[in-house]
């Protein structure tokens, strides 16, 4: 990825970048990622590998395995890149991409990872509005909800 940052950068292509870790697919989720698209040319996603997510979210997270979620991600539309990280943040990842425009959600405002890297490469740093009700956490708890646990 790289590679392909450092020819999107001599083509003049805005890239925009953001993570997380995308465990059950939502509308939520669908409307964060068209807006973080819509910030640039191109949108780099940062996924967390299974390990990541488990010591982010527990043990019993991820509900869907990286490979199935990065599948997934990978077929809409507004992602052109997805790359798995193992860190418990993407610092490092941003830090070598460099991307023009990191996008992450309103509800991490006091701390987004890779700030520092991107404002003083030239980049920004855009906040994204949640959608209210639609999380991974809403959703598992509907299914426990209708299924029992």
């Amino acid at each position: 990825m790289i590679e392909e940052r450092a020819r999107l950068k001599a083509e003049g292509k805005v890239v925009s970048f953001t993570n997380g870790c995308f465990d059950i697919l939502h509308p939520g989720h669908v409307t964060y990622l068209n807006f973080a698209r819509e910030q640039g040319d191109v949108l780099v996603l940062g996924m967390n590998s299974d390990a990541s997510v488990r010591r982010n979210k527990g043990d019993d997270r991820p509900i869907v395995c990286e490979e199935d979620r990065a599948k997934v991600i990978a077929a809409l539309e507004c992602v052109d890149y997805v790359v798995l990280f193992d860190e418990d943040e993407p610092r490092e990842l941003i830090g070598e991409l460099l991307p023009d425009v990191l996008v992450k959600g309103e509800d991490w405002a006091h701390y987004v990872s890779g700030r520092e890297e991107v404002e003083a490469a030239g980049g920004k740093v855009v906040l994204a509005k949640m959608v209210e009700g639609r999380s991974t956490t809403n959703v598992i708890g509907r299914i426990l909800e209708v299924y029992g646990k």
